[in-house]
């Protein structure tokens, strides 16, 4: 994928328990119905040139999703050329013939979710752009399906597949950054499809010459491969004519050629076994599964769900919970058009012999294909994976929106409708199907892979290829090799970008409980489910008052049951409480920010009355049983080993201490574990103090947002909450403008000895805090810099010098002081280049380098068109609204943002610029190599402290 993005796995989840149900189980709404509510209408028609495209028309805001997918991927790759599918979409951002850089259109038009993903059978490009930027979003993808060879040059070639390598290694140089690799490669022979890593293989790509790489455009890249999908504010009548305009000119190119692939069974079970820089000992069960569109898709995924899914899955149940010999588990069904995976992962308790949790898990998997599921867990399975669908509704274009389901479902299914065929064939799942299904394919040979702590004796960048490259001579480019001449096209004419209304923020309303907590409401219909969030004046600060870690641990136990008392409340046990949210449809979540605490429910408008009454019982009456207590904190205590295995982890925990120093309430790691021995400190006395310390309904605000009215939802959150009252003690509060230490630049290296990057992370404190009014043209400043994948930084270390897969910065908003901090993932040998070559970017900017036109026109106008973008879903508004309360500003400041853009010119954006995102001050933190780096460093010009690391 071309920018750092996840690419989600979109699960059909859940879970079982093999305790007795809740006895006072609630009333829900029948799957049936709820299936119905997932529903995508869509219109069609095709191209001359065999361009197919669907249209579905969501009228909720003047924004349209475009999705793009090409039946290409890496299983279409010949020995060679792995890679080679990945390589091209990044080319596809590099311009075309009439444009230089696609980015730069689209994000000054507003465009949000502006990226490209490839996988294993095709590549994808997605932007969500006002209704007025559509022709330009549809000029541009014509262009780079039809206009794009005379742009493709070695230049570019070169850049770009420096960045890919880049990309490469950063996943390599993560905890188990190895393991997917040694799943194709134990799973399919050397030439199978899937078996090569989508990244591809680094001598691959080395050997891309640009005959090789024009030739994979003519050959796959035509729009009779392709299927353009407009979610959005647009109908078929109004899309036809602008696609035949931008497309119709295009000639159809040679047809990809199927590939024959299917899974595979192993002629006898087969271990791995790996060492890798980790906490934490991963075991795992692996085989070759079925296609998507096979007869036992659906019953493979729910049997994967119910085994191992979430929460209260059987293998959580029985490894996690019961015998504790596992501080997580998981299991996964992923699917692909021709094969999937099914994936059983343990990571062991540590201190438990490893036989005795590999033997525990053995079991229970046994166990499950023996008895199969029951009733009861199919129906919470299924029901948690329509509210997901449902859920995602909301969304219009992306990578995980309506546009990709209809999309993928004509791809690969040949009916863009295939999703309401997959969750009907879903709903009437039995246990005896799912049963009969994972033994058919589970109880085959199994690829059993063991990665323990330890040194790597694998390198990632011999791995990811074909599998032959051991007995063949490395591929090196072909520079006699022919080019494919570019034919010649007359000069196109960009389109320009009609006018945007003014932002229709969602009317807020406000209301007071009877126990004083204020409440605020969106209303919005778009989807029938309702987010419920309640947020306390607390967060990973909070540990300032308390020992560090405690806020964390004591969120994280509120859903690990609950007990009645003086106020009421249901004796629940944690089981109990993640069935009833399974059968309800509903997710509860707690978390922390610096500043605040919150437990937040999703739930389907039906079912919110009893959603609310058992996330108001885990609020109001956790059961802190001890444990329990000391369950969750070995969990926890492994993660913070797990973190500092992660050089991304251990450098952000380093940053905040550096800055705030030990006396400041946000000085502590950002991640909100605290650390070892405060952890282990923690007592189960410790935890129910904090949460009437804390989480007390004079530091609460409600915050709503979904498909129900105030005179709704007033009565239901007065039976939930109304009779928790306020304790006499008075209210805890954060010292926020402790004194900061001063500050002290220098280079802090963290060795990490063999890892192919250096983790940069830099920072320093802001002498504003973030309720100071006017500072829209700082945080418009920092896009410029680095807050965007056209930033100047962005643009010179990834997309010039090709040193690193994405620089960003940000400055970040809490209550208290704000602070600068900049994210560089670099290639080992360019470190101290790296920070040399930043710091000299921020240094110009204004100075040698005042802003441009055309970035101010970007990050002001693109800013003001793309805020519709921004609040298409219940969870963007809600947090738009929760930002608003925290910070103090009026219910309609993101509908006078337009207005306050509009009059921030250049020199004020530059006098922001000068004041705060000079690089005098800052504080680095550089994870790597100590024997590659630390002479690099000593040459940048800053003191340079080196600490052992992990």
């Amino acid at each position: 994928m071309r920018h750092q993005i996840s690419a989600p796995l979109l699960a059909l989840a859940l879970a079982l328990s093999t305790q007795p149900a809740s006895a006072q189980a609630p009333s829900t709404t029948p799957l049936a119905e709820l299936v119905k509510k997932v529903d995508i209408p869509y219109e069609s028609f095709k191209l001359a040139n065999g361009l197919t495209v669907l249209v579905h028309t969501d009228r909720k805001a003047p924004i349209i999703g475009v999705t793009t997918y090409f039946r290409v991927g890496s299983k279409h790759e010949p020995r060679g050329k792995t890679g080679f599918a990945h390589l091209y979409e990044h080319l596809f951002f590099g311009g075309s013939e009439n444009v230089t850089n696609f980015d730069v259109p689209l994000e000054a038009a507003g465009s949000t979710s502006t990226n490209g993903s490839t996988w294993y059978d095709r590549t994808n490009y997605v932007e969500t752009v006002p209704t007025g930027a559509l022709p330009l979003a549809l000029f541009l993808e014509s262009d780079r399906m039809g206009h794009l060879l005379g742009a493709v040059t070695q230049d570019k070639l070169d850049k770009q597949r420096g960045v890919v390598q880049n990309e490469k290694r950063q996943g390599d140089n993560q905890p188990y950054g190895l393991l997917r690799y040694a799943e194709t490669d134990g799973l399919f022979p050397i030439g199978h499809p899937y078996r090569h890593q989508t990244i591809g293989s680094m001598a691959d790509l080395d050997a891309a010459s640009l005959s090789d790489v024009r030739h994979w455009f003519t050959d796959h890249y035509a729009p009779n491969n392709a299927v353009l999908v407009l979610t959005g504010d647009i109908d078929a009548a109004s899309a036809r004519p602008l696609v035949e305009k931008y497309f119709g000119d295009i000639p159809s190119g040679p047809a990809v050629k199927p590939v024959a692939a299917g899974p595979v069974t192993l002629k006898a079970p087969k271990r791995v076994e790996m060492q890798d820089k980790v906490a934490t000992t991963r075991i795992m069960r692996i085989w070759s599964g079925p296609g998507l569109n096979d007869k036992d898709a659906a019953a493979l995924d729910m049997g994967m769900s119910v085994l191992g899914g979430l929460a209260s899955s059987r293998l959580d149940n029985a490894l996690v919970r019961g015998k504790q010999v596992a501080v997580s588990v998981s299991a996964d069904f992923e699917t692909h058009e021709q094969v999937s995976f099914l994936e059983i992962s343990m990571d062991v308790k540590p201190g438990v012999p490893r036989a005795k949790a590999e033997a525990a898990l053995d079991a229970e998997i046994a166990h499950f294909l023996a008895t199969g599921p029951n009733a009861d867990e199919v129906k919470r399975a299924a029901t948690r994976s329509v509210s997901a669908e449902i859920g995602a509704l909301e969304v219009v274009g992306g990578f995980g929106g309506k546009g990709t389901t209809l999309a993928e479902g004509l791809m690969y299914s040949g009916d863009p409708a295939q999703y309401k065929k997959d969750l009907a064939e879903l709903a009437a799942l039995t246990p005896a199907q799912i049963k009969a299904a994972t033994g058919r394919w589970m109880k085959r040979p199994v690829l059993a892979i063991a990665v323990t702590p330890g040194e790597r004796k694998q390198k990632g960048e011999l791995l990811g290829g074909w599998g032959d490259e051991a007995t063949r001579p490395a591929p090196k480019p072909d520079a006699k090799a022919p080019v494919p001449p570019v034919p010649q096209s007359p000069p196109r004419k960009v389109p320009e970008v009609a006018p945007v209304g003014e932002l229709a923020f969602p009317s807020v309303q406000h209301a007071t409980l009877s126990n004083g907590m204020p409440v605020t409401l969106a209303r919005r219909t778009a989807v029938p489910k309702v987010l419920v969030s309640i947020g306390f004046d607390a967060g990973i600060a909070a540990d300032s008052l308390n020992t560090p870690g405690t806020q964390g641990l004591m969120l994280s136990m509120l859903k690990e049951g609950t007990v009645k008392d003086a106020t009421g409340g249901t004796t629940r046990s944690a089981v109990q409480v993640l069935e009833e949210e399974e059968r309800l449809g509903a997710s509860i979540e707690t978390g922390s920010s610096l500043d605040t605490s919150s437990i937040t429910l999703s739930a389907l408008s039906a079912n919110l009355a009893p959603s609310l009454s058992l996330m108001t019982d885990v609020l109001l009456h956790p059961a802190f049983a001890p444990a329990e207590v000391a369950r969750v904190k070995d969990q926890r205590l492994a993660a913070l080993a797990q973190t500092m295995a992660n050089p991304r982890g251990v450098a952000l925990r380093a940053i905040n201490p550096l800055l705030f120093g030990p006396n400041h309430p946000y000085g502590h790691a950002s991640d909100g574990l605290g650390n070892a021995a405060s952890l282990k400190a923690l007592t189960s006395q410790d935890l129910p103090a904090a949460h009437d310390q804390w989480l007390r309904p004079d530091l609460a605000r409600v915050t709503v947002v979904g498909d129900i009215t105030m005179e709704e939802l007033l009565p239901k959150l007065e039976t939930a909450l109304g009779v928790w009252k306020a304790p006499a003690a008075a209210k805890p509060v954060k010292a926020l403008n402790a004194a900061l230490p001063t500050a002290h630049p220098r280079i802090v290296l963290i060795d990490r000895p063999g890892s192919p990057q250096s983790m940069i992370v830099a920072g320093k404190v802001l002498p504003i805090d973030g309720r100071a009014p006017g500072q829209e043209a700082l945080d418009l400043a920092n896009e410029v810099l680095g807050g965007g994948f056209l930033s100047r930084l962005n643009l010179d270390i990834r997309e010039e010098k090709a040193w690193s897969y994405g620089v960003s910065t940000a400055v970040r908003q809490p209550l208290g002081a704000r602070s600068m901090i900049l994210f560089a993932p670099v290639q080992t040998d360019r470190t101290g280049d790296s920070i040399k070559a930043m710091i000299a970017d921020m240094k110009a900017f204004p100075g040698a380098k005042p802003v441009t036109a055309e970035e101010l026109q970007r990050v002001t106008d693109g800013n003001i068109r793309g805020l519709p973008n921004k609040f298409e879903t219940n969870g963007q508004v809600l947090g738009a609204i929760a930002a608003n309360e925290r910070l103090g500003r009026p219910d309609d400041y993101y509908s006078k943002l337009p207005t306050l853009y509009r009059s921030i010119d250049a020199k004020t954006l530059e006098a922001k610029a000068a004041e705060y995102l000079q690089p005098d001050g800052l504080t680095f933190v550089v994870v790597g190599d100590k024997a590659k780096a630390e002479a690099q460093l000593k040459d940048v010009g800053l003191p340079v402290e080196v600490s052992g690391g992990k």
